[in-house]
């Protein structure tokens, strides 16, 4: 008897030839938990970029070749045994990161504690591109850094993908918020509630910002030693980037070699924090179907608004990967599996 398979995109190998392209897959089978999704969309994050490099290859764990992809929307065509909140014909929107499997495919399993209902105003495309965004801006706002309305927080690259939700969100609790953009973003990025916006290309945003309490960190590079100099004493720094640090490695119980390795590539911004009575810390989202419902109702009462940049087929998704990879897109990049 042949076996069904379902198209996917996967990777092969880490490193620079990560052999990147589809495959034939087995048709995937649920546990009593989970539900089978025929996937509609798939929201693409940064991340899918740099985990066929092997960046995160002590922390995230695939069996090879393995399915990239972490955002999906679809459509429930089975359950397990277990699940009571979904049935067959249901749409909904998930992420499953850290799950060692991924959502860029026409089928994919979701354990039912992941997903949410999909937020009946948004169709496939835009529910696909949430969930990460969503989960990561309302971790690090709401539980990280319990913002307070009124408070002032700095989030850089506010065209991209997570800067553009965080902004809407922090606006929405009644923060002031400050970002940087390039001059053709300004007006775009203010529209979205940014108060105080710093064009990157003229101006160096620690010399123009100050009073800040919270900074989070959504860049690569130097911006989250250089946000120090804008925080108020007792501010907190959140970042998505980087430095991992020693309280990330114990919570993913990670072996000694690596919380010490985390902790000396922390100990610089810990120790420049410490000295100005500021806290550092490295937030990894994490999938959360019950957060995934509460932020489906502020997008359906339209208190934030998804931003789609661009959206490719299933058949270029090298080509959306690659666009994502060139670090301009004004919101998210989807693509789409069924037409």
């Amino acid at each position: 008897m042949k076996t069904k398979t379902m198209k996917a995109f996967t990777f092969k190998r880490y490193g620079k030839s990560p052999a990147l392209g589809f495959q034939n897959r087995d048709y995937p089978s649920i546990g009593p938990d989970e539900i089978l999704v025929k996937v509609y969309a798939v929201g693409l994050n940064p991340i899918d970029n740099m985990i066929p490099t092997g960046i995160f290859k002590p922390v995230l764990h695939f069996t090879l070749p393995a399915t990239l992809g972490s955002d999906l929307s679809g459509i429930v065509i089975a359950t397990g045994s277990q699940v009571t909140r979904f049935k067959p014909g249901d749409e909904i929107f998930a992420s499953i990161f850290d799950r060692g499997t991924g959502s860029l495919a026409e089928f994919a399993v979701v354990p039912e504690n992941l997903a949410a209902f999909k937020p009946a105003n948004l169709n496939f495309v835009q529910a696909a591109s949430l969930p990460m965004v969503s989960l990561t801006a309302w971790q690090a706002l709401t539980e990280r850094a319990n913002l307070q309305p009124d408070q002032k927080v700095f989030i850089p690259a506010g065209s991209g993908g997570i800067g553009s939700f965080a902004i809407q969100l922090a606006k929405h609790i009644g923060a002031k918020v400050g970002t940087t953009t390039s001059s053709v973003n300004v007006e775009w990025v203010s529209h979205l509630g940014a108060d105080e916006v710093v064009n990157y290309k003229t101006q160096e945003f620690e010399n123009v910002l100050s009073g800040y309490d919270i900074v989070l960190g959504t860049v690569r590079g130097d911006t989250i030693e250089k946000s120090i100099y804008i925080l108020k004493p007792g501010g907190k720094i959140i970042s998505l980037t980087g430095p991992l640090d020693a309280a990330f490695a114990r919570e993913r119980h990670l072996n000694i070699f690596l919380r010490s390795i985390f902790s000396l590539m922390s100990r610089k911004i810990i120790r420049l924090s410490k000295k100005r009575s500021l806290t550092y810390s490295f937030l990894f989202v994490r999938p959360d179907g019950k957060q995934l419902a509460q932020i489906s109702k502020l997008l359906e009462a339209e208190h934030i608004i998804p931003v789609i940049d661009k959206v490719f087929p299933f058949a270029e998704t090298k080509g959306a990967l690659d666009y994502l990879a060139g670090g301009h897109a004004k919101g998210k990049v989807v693509v789409t599996i069924q037409e």
